[in-house]
């Protein structure tokens, strides 16, 4: 029986975006598998599209880089012909059409994009065939499942970053723990007034 594209997505990976009340947070395990084989033990899953904006990546590696070359592009030159950084929704609903336009021969890719604007704090939610949605707290990838499970307990709107990141790093774990396809280490990116940044190893094991 042929595989569905939701099926392909949920292989492997767990990755999580929040909304804060004074930014965003991104985190997404390391381990890349290709069915039961882990090809890579540190393999990179957020990306940094420009200091307000970033991105989180499961599904196909190669189509997901491919996604990610062509928003960091019209981020740039969105940025020179318009003089401000590029809206996270329109970076959102760029994805969103190229997405849709390949429908016929889809680029196997699941993707947050999130980051702050002068609406506020946004994380948006993405799948293979372009469908988009706004959300407050999301989780995608085999181990979401298992991600939800504390996210959905713990998680509060309005919450700031500081009693936010310990729900987040306590869903990824307990999905790395879980599931099997998500794993060895996970990375934290977080978004606020300042930026965009990547919390360290050591801060990692402090939150």
């Amino acid at each position: 029986m042929r595989e569905t594209h939701n099926q392909l997505i949920l292989k492997g990976t767990t990755t999580v975006g929040v909304v804060c009340s004074d930014g965003i947070i991104l985190s997404a395990d390391t381990r890349v598998t290709m069915g039961t084989f882990i090809a890579h033990k540190k393999g990179k899953k957020i990306y940094k599209i420009d200091n307000h904006i970033a991105i989180t990546i499961s599904g196909s590696v190669a189509d997901a880089q491919r996604v990610i070359d062509i928003l960091k592009i019209n981020a740039k030159l969105y940025k020179m012909n318009f003089g401000r950084p590029m809206p996270i929704k329109a970076a959102s609903r760029l994805i969103a059409n190229i997405l849709f336009s390949s429908r016929y021969a889809p680029l196997i890719a699941q993707v947050l994009i999130g980051g702050i604007d002068d609406t506020g704090a946004h994380v948006f939610s993405l799948d293979p065939l372009g469908s988009l949605t706004e959300e407050k707290c999301v989780a995608t990838g085999s181990g979401s499942p298992v991600a939800y499970g504390v996210l959905e307990d713990q998680f509060k709107e309005g919450m700031p970053t500081k009693e936010l990141l310990p729900v987040v790093v306590h869903a990824v774990k307990a999905a790395m723990k879980r599931n099997t396809a998500s794993g060895d280490s996970f990375d934290v990116a977080i978004i606020g007034e300042d930026g965009y940044r990547e919390l360290s190893d050591e801060e990692k094991k402090q939150a």
